[in-house]
């Protein structure tokens, strides 16, 4: 049985993301699994001193993990079976663990919180999952509805090593799952990421997905992120997938400017894949 985990730390953002989580799960038949992940809060001083016991925030979590999967359950008339886990600890420890554990068919997080604690709080765990975690990650906008599906899917692809590095197979299921439409998407702007292989490489990765009949559009942007959003939201894409590392966003994945531009401006989910 696929099971979705959905973290949440009950921010704005963060129910965006159980609300677009548990949609597709009533779309493909998935488990959810809700996360809550909390720690000791200290306040600072000569000596450090715990604002609350563990057995109080405890009982907190566990009551507004509960209350949460309660009204999850109301709303989906009963339609999924739901489980909830509230954990002390590190947030992206705990999901890796959890992980390990379930083998999602993916992790669904929110983006970006209204405030800045959500910003930089939620919006730093995200960023780090997608990193870490070997599991597709769904990076959900704020405010975003899952509406009527994910249907009309984009691949951001270099035309590099296509068959080394691209998750083929994960890809493909993906796409057979929803029943949608692929778009492979290369950003390139005065072929200066033409190489003398692109032509093969391209072609390789034809082949691969040719069951799925992709179309392919070549985007002439310098921005690699901004080309891929501007398309996504003029052709009405449902989802985006990239590959962390062939878009070096794990290099660059915290710099303020890739940020923004791939996942926290975005107005489509983001779904990250490793190679």
């Amino acid at each position: 049985m696929k099971t979705i985990i959905i973290p949440t730390d009950f921010s704005p953002a963060a129910t965006t993301a159980v609300h677009y989580g548990v949609d597709i799960a009533l779309e493909i038949n998935a488990d959810i699994l809700l996360l809550h992940v909390y720690n000791i809060p200290i306040a600072l001083g000569d000596v450090p001193v715990a604002l609350l016991s563990v057995e109080e925030l405890k009982s907190g979590a566990e009551v507004n993990i509960a209350r949460l999967k309660k009204d999850l359950e109301h709303i989906t008339s009963g339609k999924l079976k739901i489980s909830a886990e509230a954990r002390l600890g590190n947030v992206i420890d705990e999901l890796e663990e959890v992980c390990k554990q379930v083998q999602p068919f993916a992790v669904v997080m929110g983006t970006t919180g209204t405030s800045a604690v959500e910003r930089t709080l939620f919006g730093s765990n995200t960023l780090t999952a997608i990193k870490h975690l070997t599991y597709p990650v769904i990076c959900v906008p704020k405010g975003k509805e899952y509406g009527k599906g994910i249907h009309k899917i984009g691949l951001a692809c270099d035309f590099r090593e296509v068959l080394e590095t691209v998750p083929l197979e994960a890809i493909k299921e993906f796409v057979k799952e929803f029943h949608g439409k692929l778009f492979v998407l290369n950003v390139d702007y005065d072929d200066h990421q033409f190489r003398s292989d692109t032509p093969e490489q391209s072609a390789l990765l034809h082949e691969a997905l040719e069951e799925l009949q992709p179309e392919y559009h070549f985007i002439t942007r310098k921005d690699i992120e901004i080309g891929i959003n501007e398309f996504a939201e003029a052709h009405n894409l449902d989802l985006v997938i990239a590959i962390p590392k062939k878009h070096k966003l794990l290099e660059g994945l915290f710099k303020k400017s890739s940020t923004r531009q791939l996942v926290f401006e975005s107005h489509v989910p983001v779904m990250c894949v490793h190679e």
